[in-house]
Parts: structure tokens; sequence; C-alpha cells
């Protein structure tokens, strides 16, 4: 979609971005982290794979239809449109991905990094009729190119192999959770959890080592006399071969030479594994927001607990992140189709679970806001519809049965 002269006048930023030069520092770290790096934690860290397997998955499994949107501007009154090109694209993003699969993808790379990136592609034949194809790509690899009055000239992907492939802003989709130093990057949970993921991993990496090693604690030999490199080397190799590894736990050692076992005192207990490893689990379903019960972690909690945790992930976690696919959706996505869009918007099937109690009393409030709109003369099709209802016939009455005059019978 070629950019009008309007366009180019209205995109002038008001204010100044990033500085003139601004293109050096293209392929330059936003933050701390290697983006890299927090793509990779996901496979390293048990707890934070299974938040953010959670959160995608959920993200995953909801249902999205098109719709025409009403005059009224309800959402009730839409009308579902169930052939659009747009709405075939999404449903089969490429010939390798699903929409699931897609959007499972976009979250992971959203969670882990706080930014999820989409790459269209036309066909070259007839490059008006919108996009065929939609890829993922990540985040590690794809770079907005700033400009200090323009504000976004584009993008540039990084290959595997170092090209850099120029994009075109209507040829990338960017779904971002806001970055309060970086408006062109997101900033995500793992962000502020790489240093409680570098302990826990190397917990993990001690209590490997430490059952490797025979379960014993490092120790140091101690000789009363300097070594030479050859001596040095012996020692060690034959150290190595008779007590490193599980097999060769707890073996007798003999020192020569007047060589002493000096103890390093440091236990399990004193390294405190199991404490640091929940506490790095507490901090992580901190940083996300999720609760204990969404992890297959019940040892606490009960059936009001279990389903109330369920209803406030999907009402606070999973809405939210619907609600950014739906953004970029209808404001980037469905637009470059031209005309035969204009009117039409995505939606997705709301995940929050009802509770049982509410639909009772929703129900019998309905039905009572009825049965006083009907008695007071108003029709019942159009009582319905006030109190949102569908329109019910109304079963026709029997005739009163006749009833027998006990006088007029006392007489025959």
């Amino acid at each position: 979609m070629a950019r009008t002269l309007l366009d180019t006048f209205l995109n002038k930023v008001p204010t100044p971005y990033v500085r003139r030069d601004g293109r050096a520092s293209l392929f330059a770290p936003t933050n701390n982290h290697d983006p890299q790096h927090m793509l990779n934690v996901m496979g390293a860290v048990s707890t934070l794979f299974a938040v953010v397997s959670a959160t995608s998955t959920a993200v995953a499994l909801a249902d999205w239809k098109l719709y025409r949107k009403a005059a009224s501007g309800k959402k009730e009154d839409r009308t579902e449109v169930t052939s659009h090109a747009a709405l075939t694209v999404l449903n089969k993003p490429n010939t390798f991905y699903t929409r699931q699969e897609l959007f499972e993808s976009e979250q992971q790379h959203i969670d882990l990094t706080g930014e999820g990136w989409m790459v269209l592609y036309r066909d070259p034949r007839m490059p008006s009729l919108g996009p065929v194809e939609i890829w993922p790509v990540r985040p590690d690899r794809i770079f907005p190119i700033k400009h200090p009055t323009d504000y976004l000239a584009g993008y540039v992907y990084k290959g595997p192999s170092g090209e850099e492939i120029p994009l075109a802003r209507e040829d990338v989709i960017q779904i971002r959770m806001p970055n309060p130093t970086d408006p062109y990057r997101g900033l995500g949970p793992v962000q502020s959890l790489m240093a409680t993921l570098y302990g826990y991993q190397a917990a993990i990496d001690f209590n490997k080592n430490f059952f490797i090693n025979g379960a014993e604690p490092g120790g140091i030999i101690s000789f009363p006399n300097n070594l030479s490199d050859e001596e040095f080397t012996r020692h060690r190799m034959r150290w190595s071969e008779q007590h490193q590894g599980l097999s060769n736990a707890h073996r007798v050692a003999v020192l020569e030479a007047g060589a002493q076992w000096v103890d390093r005192k440091y236990t399990q207990r004193d390294m405190q594994y199991v404490e640091l490893a929940n506490f790095s689990r507490d901090v992580i379903r901190e940083a996300f927001g999720v609760h204990k019960h969404i992890l297959g972690q019940s040892d606490d909690v009960n059936l009001a607990n279990a389903q109330a945790a369920d209803a406030d992930f999907a009402k606070l976690k999973t809405v939210p992140r619907l609600e950014r696919f739906k953004g970029a959706l209808n404001n980037d996505f469905l637009p470059q189709f031209g005309t035969t869009a204009q009117g039409l918007e995505f939606d997705y099937d709301n995940p929050v679970p009802q509770n049982a109690e509410d639909v009772d009393r929703e129900r019998e409030s309905k039905a009572n806001a009825f049965s006083a709109l009907v008695s007071a003369g108003v029709h019942p099709d159009d009582a319905a519809h006030v109190v949102g209802l569908p329109p019910m016939r109304t079963a026709p009455r029997a005739a009163p049965a006749p009833q027998s005059d006990p006088l007029r019978e006392e007489h025959r």
C-alpha cells in the first residue's frame, strides 16, 4: 500500500524521537539483555516454560470471527462475515502454519521479549489485492529504521547468515508491550526477571554438578611443597580418573607425598537450593501475575480458589493479550485489503468462563423484567428484545373447565 502525500505530511512527528544519526545504532541492543538469550531461557527454566506455555496456549485457543459493524455500534447487532480474503489468510497464514500456531508463536515472543513480529507477503503479480501470507519472525532479527522526522522509515531483517533484507512499513506488523524508554521496541516480564533467572539457572547447574561429583562437596588437596608441572598434571589426571563421576562416588582416596585433603564446609543445606528454587518460582509467577493453580500446583488450592484462578487468568491475562492481537488485526492487517474491508472488524470469542450463580441471577432478572413488561401491556416480542431475550411464542391458553352448580346437582 503506497504512502500518499497526505500520509507523509501527517506522519511528521512534532518532537524528535531519535538522533539524526540514529541509523548507526540500528543493530545495537535496546536494553541490557540479549533478546536471543531471552528466547532461549524458556527452554532452560521449567517454571518460565510452564508460564509462557499457559499464556500462549490460551491465546492460541481463542476463536476469531470477522464481523460487519452495525449502525448502532453494538456488538450484538453485528453480522458475521464468513467469506473474505482477510479471513482466509488469517485462518491459514501460510503453507506451514495454522492460525493457532501463528498466534502461539507470536505470544511466546511477546511474553519473552515484550514484542512479536509478523511479516506480510504479497503476490508480486497482484500486490494491490492485499497480503496472501503471514510469517512470524524472531524479535532478535528484526530492527526498526528510526527516522528523525517521519518517526519510522521501515524495517531491516537480519538473516542467519548476516544478510540484511529491507522491509516496508506496511509489510510488517509489530505487537508489543510498551517500553517506557524506547517507543520502537517492547518490554516484557522476562527483562525484569533476568537476574532471578540467572540465579535460578546457576542453582540448577550447581545441583547437577553436585551429583555428578558424587553428591559430595568440593575440596582442596594441599601439598607441603610446590609441584612441578609434570607432577601437577599427573596428580590432577589420577584424581579425575579415580574420583570424578557418580560411579566413583565415595571411593577411598590415597594421597601421596604428604598431601592433605581440606574439606570445604559448603553443603546442600548451606546453599539452600530448595529455598532458592522455590523463591525463583514465586518471583517468576509474580512477574507474570499467574496463580500457582494455572501451573498445576494445587497443594493448597480448593475448588473455589481454582475456579476463581481460572476466571482471573482469562480476564486479566488472556483478554489483554487478545486485545493486542485484535488491535493489530483491525488497525494494521485488515485495512490492507482496501475497500472490501471497510466496515469490517475482527473479534474473538470471550474466553472468560461464566459463573453459574451469575448466570442464574441474570436469567431470573430478565424473566422478572419480561413478565413485568408484558403485564404492563407491552407486546411479548418487544419485551423480549428490551430485556435481551430471544422472541418467544406464547402457547394458546386452554379454555377453563365448566364448574358444576351444587344446587342444580342436588335437584337432580
